[in-house]
């Protein structure tokens, strides 16, 4: 995983909890990027690597993510 892709999701969340719906448009919004592959898979490896975290939520219909500064605290690495 590329650490300016991890970057730039951390700062699409700020302190938001955040759908994954509105994951993909702050992207597109402020980047004018959209995830080259599946966004939710890059988001589920994202989760495995502790760069951010995600629930299933039935008030919102699917997964909502956020970033906390136990997430911002680990080493991203290139190309894992």
């Amino acid at each position: 995983m590329q650490p300016a892709f991890v970057e730039y999701v951390w700062l699409i969340f700020g302190e938001d909890k955040i759908p994954t719906r509105e994951v993909e448009t702050r992207l597109y919004e402020l980047f004018d990027y959209r995830c080259p592959d599946d966004l939710v898979k890059s988001l589920m490896k994202m989760r495995a690597l502790g760069y951010l975290k995600g629930e299933v939520s039935v008030e919102k219909g699917g997964w909502v993510w956020w970033v906390d500064d136990e997430c911002r605290s680990v080493s991203i690495q290139n190309g894992v």
